[in-house]
């Protein structure tokens, strides 16, 4: 079983009281730019293990008779249909999502704001569309020389020109799809409007990563700039922290390169700044949460990895990601790892070699390395999902869990009636074929119902998968790498 290193329970109880702290600290509202994803941040369940993916939505909702939610939505990525690759669909599609997702959960959302806003066709036609749905929805404008012309922003002619966002909670939630939607720009034109009401407004940034508390190089923060190695982040020393407390905490590069900026604008705002550090502008506690240091290192190291794979898979589909990859190099160098110390790399690389095939390997929840051939009637990833529901299930290696007969019909359909060049069966096909056969064989039910184990497992594939089987582990919850290795067709 995979080690716990994080206390789940322990995070949401002290992350809400942190919070409700913070907004006694400013009187009357919080406004928290939430950054990260909300109910889906698998990042930080893969490298603090018992972290919960939607642990930043259950410690909302212990608060949620105090919290307003805001979306923000950058005009730019509605007009360029956006998309948030993850999930595969445009940021204003997204912003409904996260609108009905909330709302079922319990959740007020008050309304969505759409930065930079400009009259062009696409926009207006998404802020009709929500208008029609019954949600309200505010113009924030660029202002000239944002963010260095600070005399210019903190005017009417800066954030006065931008609409009011109308709240009611102490607690104002600001999210969006993705970065570079203006969350922080959001709250800052919102504390300038409450100020002008004689409403004594606070700021505050809720990050998950770089935790600040741990050190620098520690592998749960190298992990967080393999993450975004993409985005050119880099974790830093906190030299504002330093100089005013003379204690050492982490942050990232963009947080420390606009702190001047940001203390200039709530002067201008407050008269002074209620910060001395960027980090004194987070409430993240995650760091105090960690059980087992060495758990989260080692699931940190590993994420690291699965990095680098996905990177050298972008460089081999579009020639991009160069720099990500060779980033990430320089982050396994510091964190001293190689690929093989993923322990279903040299498993699945050893295999290939001597069967001169794709091969597949799996690591259980014990350790246990299962591997996968590819076959006459299987691909290599089909053939190591069977192979691992047998050892799972106590079932007989010899033993078929799909009869060849039931799959001869299947490849028939494949290679003459859809066109398909390779009759072997892939991994949604075989689960298919293996929950029809579980209607009247034992064992192939017995076999299906192992398919829950599978969730949180780890398998390395010699060559690149096809989107169908990549989609398969994604939704069984299996960690996947692959070989930056297009498959020859042959095989």
């Amino acid at each position: 079983m995979r080690k716990l290193g994080f206390d789940n329970e322990k995070y949401l109880s002290m992350q809400s009281d942190h919070i409700r702290e913070r907004i006694s600290q400013f009187g009357d509202k919080l406004y928290l730019e939430f950054g990260g994803k909300l109910f889906d941040d698998y990042h930080a369940s893969r490298v603090l293990p018992g972290f919960e993916p939607d642990s930043k939505l259950r410690m909302l909702m212990q608060l949620a008779d105090q919290a307003e939610i805001v979306i923000a939505i950058n005009a730019a990525d509605i007009s360029k249909n956006k998309i948030r690759y993850d999930l595969g669909i445009t940021y204003d599609l997204d912003v409904l999502r996260l609108i009905r997702v909330f709302t079922d959960r319990g959740l007020y959302v008050g309304s969505v704001v759409i930065t930079h806003y400009v009259e062009v066709p696409a926009v207006v036609q998404f802020k009709n569309k929500l208008e029609k749905l019954g949600m309200k929805v505010y113009r924030h404008y660029s202002i000239e020389g944002y963010p260095s012309n600070v005399p210019l922003i903190v005017s009417d002619e800066g954030y006065g020109k931008n609409d009011y966002i109308e709240t009611e909670r102490p607690l104002i939630v600001v999210t969006a799809p993705g970065p570079g939607s203006g969350k922080m720009a959001t709250c800052l034109s919102q504390l300038y409007h409450e100020n002008k009401r004689g409403i004594k407004a606070g700021y505050a940034k809720f990050e998950t990563f770089p935790i600040w508390n741990l050190p620098l190089k520690h592998p749960v923060n190298l992990a967080y700039e393999a993450a975004t190695a993409d985005l050119a982040d880099v974790n830093m020393i906190d030299p504002f922290h330093l100089e005013a407390y003379g204690k050492t905490t982490v942050n990232y590069n963009r947080d420390v390169e606009i702190f001047p900026v940001l203390s200039a604008i709530f002067e201008g705002i407050f008269g002074e700044c209620p910060y001395k550090s960027p980090t004194d502008m987070g409430v993240n506690m995650a760091g105090f949460c960690i059980i087992d240091d060495e758990a989260c290192q080692e699931a940190s190291r590993q994420e690291i990895i699965r990095r680098y794979y996905q990177a050298l898979e972008k460089i081999v589909k579009d020639g991009t990601a160069q720099d990500e990859a060779y980033k990430i190099e320089l982050i396994m160098k510091q964190a001293r790892i190689v690929p093989t110390d993923r322990p279903v790399v040299p498993a699945a690389q050893e295999l290939s070699k001597t069967i001169e095939a794709p091969a597949a390997a799996l690591e259980l929840p014990d350790g246990r390395i299962i591997v996968g051939k590819t076959k006459q009637l299987l691909g290599a990833s089909a053939a190591v999902l069977l192979n691992a529901v047998k050892v799972l299930g106590s079932i007989e290696d010899s033993r078929d869990l799909i009869s060849p007969h039931a799959i001869a019909p299947i490849q028939e359909l494949k290679v003459r009636y859809l066109g398909s060049v390779n009759p072997r069966l892939h991994t949604d096909e075989v689960l298919i074929a293996l929950s029809a056969s579980a209607a009247t064989d034992e064992n192939a039910r017995k076999a299906l119902d192992q398919l829950p184990k599978l969730r949180g497992c780890q398998v390395h594939t010699s060559v690149l998968l096809s989107e169908v089987d990549k989609k398969i582990f994604k939704k069984l919850g299996i960690d996947l790498t692959c070989e930056p290795v297009q498959e020859d067709k042959k095989h």
